[in-house]
């Protein structure tokens, strides 16, 4: 549901750009072609829309360092969407505007690339944007990311605005309009709250765990927040992050806790690959050994299908057609 594969935000990025170096470039064909490899049916490519105002928060995460310029928020956004899309139209990938498109590539044994937005700075106070980011094939929008925009508050920053703003409601609104799945990760639980108020269909957490009483992280949700939103149909996408998991094995038994928790008919993955903070999960074929480690823990085959596409599929034609 969530992924940054060769790092696709930096397409069409100019190559002398520090990012490009401090990052290592990005190489969105190859990771293509690793993921169809890997018989992989769609694939997330995710834009990060404060990604030239973020930096690292000395912590282990990130953090605004100054303010967006006029402008400067929706420029970057289109620069990513036409980067991405030209590396995948080299590689002759499709986009998927919808769940149709996305069964006619597992059909037909092709690799389906699902554009998705993390952060709606782009949208800069007004809501115009996203009616063009859907017509490019956006399918999802994370509404924050790390800077506290004006749509709502983040987990790892102090509150500003105490939950979702009436800004926040209109593109909820909007989103819900032009069949763009929203998604809450990074969100407070308040912000969250007002969403699942806001919007007439099922949101998602894209990527994000429970949390753990002796080691808590502020990316980490509790089971009333992660219960509000797979009670109102939506899902949360388990995220193979050193923030819980040491390694692979941990990351499954981390997904069977929360299959535990909502049931198995709302959890999906979400990888945040290529992006992911100390990653236990860094390549598409491992998806095998994921499938594998649920089977041994008594998930039924068509429940193992569930959490790693089918659940995804659903709410991805629910929302999007």
């Amino acid at each position: 549901m969530h992924a940054h594969p060769g790092r696709c935000f930096l397409a069409g990025l100019e190559a002398d750009h520090p990012l490009v170096a401090l990052l290592e470039g990005q190489h969105t064909s190859a990771a293509l072609g690793l993921a169809q490899s890997a018989g992989m049916s769609a694939v997330s490519f995710s834009t990060v829309s404060d990604l030239r105002v973020i930096g690292p928060d000395g912590i282990g995460g990130f953090r605004a360092t100054r303010p967006f310029r006029p402008g400067e928020a929706a420029a970057d956004h289109v620069r990513q969407l036409n980067g991405i899309r030209a590396e995948l139209e080299a590689a002759g990938a499709s986009v998927a505007r919808d769940a149709t498109d996305i069964e006619a590539a597992r059909a037909e044994g092709r690799t389906a690339a699902l554009l998705t937005c993390e952060g709606a700075d782009f949208l800069e106070d007004g809501i115009e944007l996203l009616a063009d980011a859907r017509e490019a094939g956006v399918l999802s929008l994370t509404l924050v990311h790390y800077r506290v925009n004006a749509i709502g508050d983040i987990q790892t920053a102090p509150p500003i605005h105490g939950g979702l703003t009436a800004f926040g409601r209109d593109v909820v609104a909007e989103a819900n309009r032009l069949g763009v799945l929203i998604d809450c990760a990074h969100a407070t639980f308040d912000v969250t709250v007002g969403v699942l108020e806001a919007s007439a269909h099922p949101v998602m957490i894209s990527h994000s765990h429970l949390d753990h009483g002796d080691r808590h992280h502020a990316r980490l949700l509790s089971d009333d927040h992660a219960r509000a939103v797979t009670d109102a149909g939506g899902l949360i996408g388990a995220w193979p992050s050193g923030v819980t998991s040491k390694t692979l094995d941990d990351f499954v038994d981390e997904t069977v806790r929360l299959v535990d928790l909502v049931g198995v008919d709302h959890v999906a993955i979400g990888t945040d690959l290529d992006a992911n903070y100390q990653p236990v999960l860094t390549r598409h074929d491992q998806f095998a050994i994921v499938a594998d480690g649920l089977a041994n823990r008594g998930l039924t085959p068509p429940e193992v299908d569930s959490v790693l596409g089918g659940n995804a599929l659903a709410l991805i034609s629910r929302v999007c057609g």
